[in-house]
């Protein structure tokens, strides 16, 4: 990333991050806004049939990987400057169609199949920043704006108040691991500044590309280790375009490299924005709806705890996604009578109704 990003001075003071609570407030923020990518993502994911469309789900089963590793990069972040990281909560799943947390209301999130209408959604929520873009913490244009308003803020707290006095978390509360399926991301705790900028780094790479004005992140691509892997922007613009990024390839010149396929009729065509009220109670899709919500909020729950002083519980919730895809599979296998597959609502359930 350019020089000008990563350097020592603290920037003007525009970020609405002032004090140890904003930047705790905002690092909330991050957590919930890395969460938000997920229900689209997921299914998107789960419309395409693995076999069929392989280049999709494998382009999209990484950028779900990654993101899981930002959402817990912003908890260790939260973790290591004294604050408690919030996962199991309703206003983390509020109905889609829905705009991001914080964001410019031109970034709208939906429950869509694979498809056009859903990588144009992608796109613009893994929009670059241009070079020289404003820090924004709020009402943000692009999620490298909202990061940089973070990473000002760090920096400036950092200058006045003394990094032994922003980094006050319980060193013991971090998770780490990887590289992980799917990815060479690596999720590392984060003790000091110099580690939460480099976390701050892993995540706006993986997402907009390296100094945002490349297409590729940073880190060895695990299917093809002759090259970097291409940041999730640019994934989409493959999919989109229908050709692989090769080495050599900008930003302007678009993807060279081999044919990237997609067939049409390996899609599950879903219903959009699906609803509980969709389907009466005791019917087979509601009942299969309603077990993926448990399931979902359990994983939720899981996660909460591991960023909450049990990390062992950050391994336990990989087995809880692994239960969750199960479910999405077998709940789109189901038709409305429409003739479209039923998806899951990522509807809250409160701890007390999860069985």
């Amino acid at each position: 990333m350019p020089e000008n990003r990563f350097d020592t001075s603290a920037g003007p003071s525009a970020t609405g991050i002032e004090s140890l609570e904003d930047l705790r407030r905002h690092l909330q923020w991050a957590i919930e806004v890395e969460h938000a990518t997920l229900p689209p993502y997921l299914t998107a994911l789960y419309s395409l049939d693995p076999e069929r469309n392989a280049d999709a789900a494998q382009l999209i089963g990484g950028v779900f990987v990654e993101e899981m590793i930002h959402l817990a990069l912003a908890a260790n972040l939260l973790n290591a400057v004294g604050g408690q990281p919030r996962l199991d909560a309703p206003h983390l799943l509020l109905p889609y169609p829905r705009v991001m947390p914080h964001a410019d209301p031109s970034i709208e999130l939906a429950l869509l199949p694979f498809g056009q209408e859903a990588l144009k959604m992608f796109l613009r929520l893994e929009q670059p920043a241009h070079p020289g873009d404003a820090a924004e913490g709020d009402n943000y244009e692009t999620i490298g704006q909202f990061y940089d308003a973070i990473e000002k803020g760090l920096r400036r707290l950092s200058i006045e108040l003394g990094e032994d006095q922003v980094f006050t978390g319980d060193p013991t509360r971090q998770v780490a691991g990887g590289p992980f399926a799917h990815t060479a991301g690596r999720l590392s705790p984060v003790t000091d500044l110099s580690s939460a900028l480099a976390a701050l780094k892993e995540i706006v790479e993986q997402g907009e590309g390296a100094a945002r004005a490349d297409v590729w992140d940073g880190d060895i691509d695990l299917f093809h280790p002759e090259t970097k892997a291409v940041s999730h922007y640019y994934r989409f613009k493959e999919l989109a375009l229908g050709r692989r990024y090769q080495p050599g390839d900008t930003p302007e010149s678009g993807p060279t490299g081999d044919v990237v396929t997609v067939e049409p009729a390996g899609v599950r065509p879903l219903r959009p924005n699906p609803r509980l009220d969709d389907h009466p109670e005791g019917s087979a899709i509601r009942i299969a709806q309603e077990a993926f919500n448990k399931t979902y909020c359990k994983m939720l729950q899981q996660l909460e705890q591991a960023f909450n002083g049990n990390p062992a519980m950050l391994g336990i919730s990989v087995g809880t996604m692994y239960a969750i895809k199960g479910q999405a599979q077998s709940l789109m296998a189901l038709q409305d009578d429409d003739a479209l597959a039923a998806g899951p609502t990522f509807d809250y359930v409160a701890p007390e109704d999860r069985g």
